[in-house]
């Protein structure tokens, strides 16, 4: 019971459904283009990504360069739990168009 609470607490915070939603929909995303879709600002991105890459949600990919680039994506479990979300985030959206 304790790991489902756990579980609810992060995913209930802000940004980090988005988050999740986004990368489940784009399959993989650059920093940039997270920031720019979500329209969140650099320092609290950066705060989410680590959040959820720390609970095992999703993962860094950093890719050799020149230029090096760092790419996120989800892991089994964050796939998973975006969808087991999905019915949640269609019904929230349907609240806001009534």
């Amino acid at each position: 019971m304790k790991s489902l609470e756990e579980s609810f607490n992060l995913l209930s915070q802000k940004w980090n459904l988005e988050i999740i939603y986004t990368l489940f929909l784009k399959n993989e995303a650059t920093f940039s283009g997270l920031r720019h879709i979500l329209g969140v600002n650099s320092r609290t991105l950066s705060d989410k990504l680590k959040n959820l890459k720390g609970h095992g949600y999703i993962e860094r990919i950093v890719e050799a360069g020149p230029p090096l680039r760092v790419k996120y994506a989800l892991t089994v479990k964050g796939r998973n739990t975006a969808l087991l979300a999905l019915p949640l985030l269609y019904y929230l959206s349907s609240l806001s168009s009534i």
